[in-house]
């Protein structure tokens, strides 16, 4: 499996990458958030239907939900659909939903026995009726989990929950709840679909790309970010490891200066 460091895709870990148990405990961030690409590419390089190669990214997904949980990560975030993912041919979005069904009611039972609470980011009201039930009945039937956050980002786009955002802040103007002066970073963040959650400490960007894609936008002000080469369905437990050890090699500084 081959891995890149922070925007060197293709580079091989050190042996050593993963930290040690004492190290693991100061370095492990607390919210990760994963841009799941390369499902498509995994399946033409095999020569199977890119649907299979969607399958095969769910499989990653539950391994990658166990060794995040393993790992003490409170918050892991995955871009599953994005608000860009509608231009894809109809068949291929319809195979994804009927895909996220079947997730959700094959593994909720799973989540719950691993203590994983799922929640969800995005305007899922275009989602089919089935995907929107099998939200909702996840939703519910998790919401007792304590060990780790679980939440698929379904049309989702960075823009479109700040823009969201935006049109909500405005309308407690008009309707005069609030003063405009009054709206700061802290208001408007707590205004964000993500609100409810601490920013990302890492996003990890598997397939060798090295954008967000419209991923996060505001809280990743300043997220450490790690790319790999490895396509998401080949992600797995050592791979999130590795990433995890490479973001606690990171020194943040939010702006200030070293050491302080």
């Amino acid at each position: 499996m081959s891995e890149g460091s922070a925007f060197e895709p293709g580079r091989e870990p050190a042996a050593s990458a993963a930290p040690s148990p004492v190290a693991a405990a100061r370095a492990v961030p607390r919210h990760v958030a994963i841009v799941m690409d390369g499902n498509g590419r995994w399946a033409n390089r095999r020569g199977l239907p890119r649907l299979a190669g969607h399958r095969a990214g769910a499989q990653a997904l539950e391994r990658v939900v166990r060794c995040a949980a393993e790992l003490g990560i409170e918050v892991l975030t995955v871009y599953g659909f994005s608000t860009e993912n509608w231009r894809r041919p109809a068949t291929e979005v319809r195979g994804i939903m009927h895909i996220l069904v079947e997730f959700l009611r094959l593994k909720t039972r799973d989540l719950v026995r691993e203590g994983v609470r799922l929640r969800y980011v995005g305007d899922v009201s275009a989602l089919p009726a089935a995907a929107r039930a099998e939200l909702e009945r996840s939703v519910r039937a998790t919401a007792q989990g304590r060990r780790l956050t679980l939440v698929l980002a379904l049309n989702y786009g960075g823009r479109w929950e700040i823009v969201d955002a935006a049109r909500r802040l405005a309308a407690r103007a008009a309707r005069g709840e609030l003063r405009p002066e009054e709206i700061d970073e802290a208001l408007f963040g707590r205004e964000l679909a993500t609100g409810e959650f601490p920013p990302p400490d890492l996003i990890v960007r598997p397939g060798g790309e090295l954008r967000l894609s419209n991923f996060l936008l505001w809280g990743a002000a300043y997220s450490e970010i790690v790319a790999t080469d490895t396509l998401w369905p080949d992600f797995d437990g050592d791979t999130l490891r590795w990433a995890v050890a490479e973001f606690g090699r990171r020194e943040r500084r939010f702006g200030g200066l070293p050491g302080r």
